[in-house]
């Protein structure tokens, strides 16, 4: 099952009410953590120095997505306190002219609680970065015990992390992310690390940065283990971590198999070809499945270089690989589709190596791989990929896109999935002035869908493109420069 993963995310740095002064780096952190937490397949509803208003409108449309058994996480960075022992989270627009001012125009922190601790996610997280010192206090003519936080109770299922101790003011930060969040996004991405244990991080990372004056805290019941960041090494049990994680596997040079995967490690197209060439039914037959894996990690690696031979062997897969036992084409191949999607450490490609994904996907249509893309699906799921259609699955993506007709013929201007635009600007140097002319290439459609479909990570036969207006099969379109499709 897919756990289904949800947060919201606050940043409030613009504060126009009475006796706020402004922030400098509360909407960096919302927009960072946003864009670390979507890497991990959380959908996000974001604020970005949002009235109260906005906060209430967006918490309910937050309660909304949290799922099942999922992950449900609050992140908000910008100006909070107690009052009377309770947590007040401040919109841009709170009135903290008084005590009751503050506390009607501000979303208690309990109600958050209250919303996880309603909902049946098994996981629930909230993340605070805001204990700034707020001067406001003192027109109240409160005491120093009015500091920063109040301690909260954390409901079974929910861990609460705190930038500084209860009591206490966080730093808002020198550099582009506050002093917390900013140690934060340095641990987050640890592979296979509890979440615990990044908070921990965390708290060692401040206090080394605020020489020791401001310390993490976390309070916790969480019931089971959470990863932000999943790599196939724990996720996949079928093959050994040196075959997950290659660059752990060992060469023996004394062993054929080994030798060939040196061979193949090679940039030397001269020594990858005949290496190929050795890779025989008869001789994969006594060889171990983890090495077979690693095999066809390399033979995809040589092949998507350039190495002839490896392009023959996946393009030829089924005649190269008549007469392999089952289980023995089943290691080869999930070497071979892995390779296209995580790193020598078994963690996630930034970006796919894509230059034989149609050609090994092709595959998809014979029955009896079918095993092997069940196996891409679920590591790929487990470990938390982010795609429009999971590769593996065999679903079509459908898209539309959108064109305008100029004199030099028809230009890209939209590239829509399920409503949503994904075609934009990826190189801000080819961005125009509105009234100047779009700089673009003219291609076939053919060549189009064929990037798209690399673009997408979606096999081309089952990429389904609508073109509106509606144009002939043999009309060219016009790519403008410096666009292309996000990814998702």
């Amino acid at each position: 099952m897919i756990q289904q993963r949800t947060a919201l995310v606050i940043g409030n740095a613009n504060y126009v009410g009475p006796n706020t002064i402004k922030l400098k780096n509360p909407v960096n952190d919302a927009e960072a953590i946003a864009r670390k937490l979507k890497k991990y397949n959380f959908s996000i509803t974001s604020v970005l120095d949002g009235t109260f208003a906005d906060m209430r409108t967006a918490l309910n449309n937050f309660q909304s997505t949290i799922k099942p058994q999922g992950v449900a996480l609050v992140f908000f960075a910008g100006h909070g306190i107690q009052i009377d022992g309770e947590n007040f989270l401040f919109a841009c627009d709170t009135d903290a002219s008084g005590e009751g001012q503050a506390k009607y125009s501000s979303l208690s922190l309990n109600q958050i609680i209250d919303v996880l601790d309603r909902s049946k996610a098994d996981t629930k997280i909230v993340i605070l970065d805001a204990c700034r010192e707020n001067p406001f206090v003192t027109t109240w003519h409160r005491s120093g015990i009015n500091r920063g936080l109040a301690s909260i109770f954390a409901p079974r299922g929910t861990i609460i992390a705190f930038a500084t101790s209860p009591g206490q003011v966080a730093a808002d930060g020198l550099a582009a992310n506050g002093t917390y969040t900013g140690a934060l996004l340095q641990h987050i991405d640890a592979p296979d690390t509890p979440i615990e244990t990044v908070f921990k991080r965390t708290r060692n990372t401040v206090a080394a940065n605020t020489a020791g004056k401001q310390i993490t805290w976390e309070h916790t019941s969480l019931a089971g283990d959470f990863y932000f960041n999943t790599s196939a090494i724990s996720f996949v049990t079928t093959y050994a971590a040196s075959s997950i994680a290659d660059s752990l596997f060992v060469l023996d040079p004394g062993k054929t198999s080994h030798q060939i995967i040196r061979g193949l490690k090679t940039i030397d197209w001269y020594t990858q070809n005949p290496a190929i060439g050795r890779v025989t039914p008869a001789f994969a037959n006594t060889v171990k499945d983890e090495t077979l894996f690693v095999l066809g990690r390399n033979i995809y690696q040589a092949a998507h270089g350039g190495a002839r031979s490896a392009e023959a062997f996946i393009q030829n897969f089924v005649d190269k690989t008549s007469g392999m036992k089952s289980e023995k084409i089943r290691a080869l191949l999930d070497g071979i589709i892995f390779e296209i999607f995580f790193d020598s450490k078994g963690e996630l490609r930034e970006t796919i190596k894509g230059n034989m994904f149609d050609e090994v996907f092709e595959l998809q249509k014979f029955a009896q791989f079918k095993d092997s893309f069940e196996f891409i699906a679920s590591t790929l799921i487990g470990t938390h990929g982010d795609f429009y259609t999971v590769p593996g699955k065999g679903h079509t993506l459908s898209v539309t896109v959108v064109t305008k007709t100029e004199k030099k013929g028809n230009i890209i201007t939209g590239v829509f999935i399920d409503t949503v635009n994904v075609f934009r600007l990826t190189d801000p140097e080819y961005a125009v002035e509105d009234g100047e002319p779009t700089l673009a290439r003219s291609i076939s459609q053919d060549v189009f869908e064929e990037q798209l479909a690399k673009d997408l990570i979606v096999p081309q036969r089952l990429l389904q493109v609508r073109y509106t207006p509606a144009l002939q099969p043999s009309d060219k379109i016009r790519y403008p420069y410096g666009w292309g499709v996000s990814k998702k």
